[in-house]
């Protein structure tokens, strides 16, 4: 989870557009980001995608059309979006979203070269691209 910064705006309103698939968020500040629920999932801050430390990152593919299927209230700081493939460990605090709104052009270009890099596209599948997976 991002660091709860003092001086992040407070949200005013959260709205989730699921036909088209973003989170609408107001801050005080008088800034309304759309975020794609795609880019909140690919950069959840859960350890399941960010790992443990650095270069632990797992990249995420196949998120193009996740939902968002519930998002709960954290304390006083952020939510808990459960998404529709089944993530939901991510609490994404009010400066992370705000960041991820902010910074979502540099976001998604960053995404962009990692998945060119990994040589996998956007809308692969999580387990063609190998890794341990559990047969029974």
């Amino acid at each position: 989870m991002a660091g709860l910064q003092p001086h992040t705006p407070n949200p005013l309103d959260i709205v989730l557009h699921n036909a088209s698939k973003v989170l609408e968020i107001a801050f005080d500040n008088g800034n309304t980001y759309l975020i794609p629920f795609e880019l909140m999932r690919v950069y959840s801050p859960s350890a399941e995608v960010q790992g443990h430390g650095p270069g632990q990152e797992v990249l995420q593919t196949g998120k193009r059309h996740v939902g968002i299927t519930a998002l709960e209230p954290v304390g006083h700081y952020g939510v808990q979006p459960s998404f529709s493939d089944g993530h939901n460990s991510g609490i994404f605090s009010w400066d992370y979203l705000y960041n991820l709104g902010a910074q979502q052009t540099s976001l998604w270009a960053q995404y962009e070269q990692r998945l060119q890099a990994a040589g996998v596209d956007r809308d692969a599948p999580m387990a063609e691209r190998g890794g341990a997976a559990c047969h029974s």
